[in-house]
C-alpha cells in the first residue's frame, strides 16, 4: 500500500508515515530527505534546535539539533519537556459532553448474590494466601478440570489465584495495603459468583483474617495445608470443598441484564504510533457508548497518563476525584523517584521501534482510550469503585501488573489495544485484543480479535470501528470467546507490591 502522511492536529509540525518510505520519495506532497520507518515522524517544516516538536497539538519535546522539512525525527533527537505540575490542579465543573447513544443496552450475564456487578463468566477461583501452596493448588486445578468440571456444565473454568506475596514480606508496612487489598478484592470478583475458596499453609504472614471477613472464615471456605496429614489427605479435602463450590456455581444461569451491571477495563500494551490514532480512539468511542448506556469502564496506567494529568483533572466531576488523582499520581512520582527513575523509563524498545519517541507521545495516544466521558471516580491499585461510569484506576502501566489490579477492582472483561502485538491474556476474565495496524492482524489472524488499522488507511472511521468494538464487547460479555480465551493464553497474576520484602 502506498505511504501517506497522518497529521493529527493542524498545529502539529510533524506527521507520521503510514508505510515505510524511502529518501527522495514524495509522500502526500512532501519530499522525504530521510528513510522513514513505518509510523515514525517526519518534519512538516524546517525546525531549529531547541524548537518544540508538536503532535496531538502537544509538546513532545525540544529538538537537540536543526531539522529540515522532510527529515525523520526520532527518539534520539528530543529532550523531554517538564511534566505537568500537580500543585496547579484544581477542581472546576467539567464541560458538558454529549455521549453517543448505544444501540444495545443489555447483555447476557451472571447476576450475583450481592447485587453488584454481574459476571461475564462463571468461574471457580481458588485463592492462595502464600506462594508456598501454589504447587499443591496447581495440581488441584488439574484434577478438578479432569474429574469434577465435566459434571458441572454451567461452570466455565477453575482458576488458581496464585501470586508471589504472602510471606517473607513486611506485612504491616504502609504500602502493604496495596497487595493485600488486591488479593482480598480479587476473591470477590463478580466472575467468581460469590463462592470463596482459600488455601493457606498455616505459618504465613498473610493470615486469612486479612483476606476475609470474620463470618467468611470457616471450614467451608478455608483449608490450611498444615492441618492435614500429607498430600493425599490435603487433596481429598480440597477436592471435597471444590465439589461443593462447583455445585453452587452450576446453579448460575445467564440472564438479560442492563449495562449498569457491566464493569470492563481498558488497557494497552506493545503500543506504537498508530495506537493513538486507530485502536485507542476506537476503544474510547466504545467506552463512551458503554458509559452512555450505564456501564462502568476503568482505564489505568499512571505513567501513561502522567503527562496528560491536567487533561484528566478537567474531566473529573468532583473535588474528591481531583484530590484523589493528585494523591495517587503524587504517590507514584515519589515511588519512581525512590528507584532513581521518572516517567521517562516507561517506553520500551518496541514502542520506540513503532514510532513512539518518548513517554509524552505515548501518553497522548494512551489517554484517548478513555473517550470523552466525565471521570466520576479515581481509585488506587486494587481498590473497589463506589460509583458507576468512567473511572481512572491508578495502576502501574506494566501489562501483567495492570491486569491483576483491574481484576481486583472488579472488571469482568478487559479490552487490550496493541500495536506491536502480544499474546497476553487473563484466566479470570476474557480479554479482547484490538490491533492498531492491518499488518498486525494479517500476521496474527488467530490472536487479534478486532483490527482498527482501517482507520489509518481511510477505509473506516473511528466511530465505525468503535461501534464494532462495542458490539464485540457485549458479545464477549454474553459468552463469545475471544482468541486468548479459546487458546487458554493466561498470564501469571503479578500483584503490585511496593512494600519491602524482608
Amino acid at each position: 500500500m502506498r505511504a501517506r502522511l497522518i497529521q493529527i492536529d493542524p498545529a502539529d509540525n510533524v506527521a507520521i508515515v503510514t508505510e515505510a518510505a524511502s529518501k527522495g520519495e514524495t509522500v502526500s506532497g512532501l519530499t522525504l530527505l530521510s528513510d522513514i520507518p513505518q509510523g515514525h515522524k517526519v518534519a512538516l517544516r524546517d525546525l531549529k534546535k531547541g524548537e518544540a516538536v508538536l503532535r496531538y497539538a502537544v509538546v513532545l519535546g525540544y529538538l537537540l539539533e536543526d531539522v529540515k522539512k522532510g527529515m525523520w525525527i526520532n527518539e534520539h533527537m528530543l529532550e523531554l519537556p517538564q511534566q505537568p505540575s500537580l500543585d496547579e490542579l484544581q477542581f472546576s465543573q467539567p464541560a458538558d459532553v454529549i455521549l453517543p447513544k448505544p444501540g444495545r443496552t443489555t447483555f447476557e450475564g451472571y447476576e450475583n448474590p450481592d447485587g453488584g456487578y454481574a459476571g461475564t463468566r462463571n468461574i471457580l477461583a481458588i485463592t492462595t494466601t502464600v506462594q508456598c501452596v501454589s504447587g499443591v493448588v496447581d495440581q488441584l486445578v488439574r484434577r478438578i478440570k479432569s474429574e469434577l468440571l465435566p459434571k458441572y456444565p454451567n461452570v466455565d473454568s477453575v482458576v488458581a489465584i496464585n501470586h508471589a506475596y504472602g510471606c517473607g514480606v513486611a506485612i504491616n508496612a504502609p504500602d502493604a495495603v496495596i497487595p493485600i487489598r488486591s488479593i482480598r478484592n480479587t476473591i470477590k470478583n463478580p466472575n467468581f459468583g460469590g463462592q470463596i475458596m482459600v488455601v493457606g499453609l498455616g505459618c504465613e504472614k498473610l493470615t486469612v483474617d486479612k483476606l476475609l471477613n470474620e463470618e467468611e472464615i470457616n471450614v467451608e471456605n478455608v483449608i490450611m495445608l498444615q492441618d492435614h496429614s500429607g498430600f493425599v489427605a490435603m487433596m481429598d479435602a480440597l477436592m471435597q470443598m471444590a465439589d461443593s463450590k462447583l455445585k453452587k456455581l452450576n446453579e448460575r444461569k445467564r440472564t438479560t441484564l442492563p449495562l449498569s451491571k457491566l464493569c470492563i477495563g481498558m488497557q494497552c500494551g506493545g503500543s506504537d504510533a498508530f495506537s493513538g490514532i486507530t485502536a485507542n480512539p476506537a476503544a474510547g468511542h466504545a467506552s463512551d457508548l458503554l458509559v452512555s448506556g450505564g456501564a462502568t469502564v476503568m482505564f489505568s496506567e499512571v505513567t501513561e497518563v502522567r503527562d496528560g494529568v491536567h487533561l484528566l483533572a478537567k474531566r473529573c466531576t468532583s473535588k474528591e476525584a481531583v484530590d484523589k488523582l493528585v494523591a495517587e499520581i503524587g504517590w507514584y512520582d515519589q515511588y519512581l523517584a525512590k528507584g532513581s527513575v521518572d516517567r521517562s523509563a516507561n517506553p520500551t524498545p518496541g514502542n520506540k521501534k513503532g514510532g513512539l519517541s518518548n513517554i509524552v507521545e505515548k501518553a497522548m495516544g494512551s489517554i484517548v482510550k478513555s473517550g470523552k466521558a466525565p471521570i466520576v471516580e479515581v481509585i488506587g491499585p486494587g481498590e473497589l469503585p463506589t460509583k458507576r461510569g468512567l473511572l481512572f484506576a491508578a495502576t502501574p502501566a506494566s501489562d501483567i501488573v495492570c491486569g491483576p489490579s483491574q481484576l481486583a477492582s472488579g472488571i469482568t472483561l478487559q479490552v487490550f489495544m496493541t500495536g506491536r502485538g502480544t499474546p497476553y491474556g487473563l484466566a479470570e476474565a476474557p480479554v479482547i485484543k484490538v490491533c492498531s495496524r492491518n499488518v498486525m492482524k494479517q500476521m496474527w489472524q488467530d490472536l487479534i480479535d478486532l483490527d482498527a488499522g482501517g482507520i489509518a488507511t481511510g477505509e473506516e472511521t473511528v466511530q465505525e470501528v468503535g461501534e464494532r468494538l462495542f458490539n464485540l464487547i457485549l458479545d464477549v460479555a454474553s459468552g463469545q470467546k475471544p482468541y486468548a480465551e479459546q487458546f487458554g493464553l493466561n498470564n501469571f497474576l503479578c500483584y503490585f507490591n511496593p512494600a519491602p520484602i524482608t
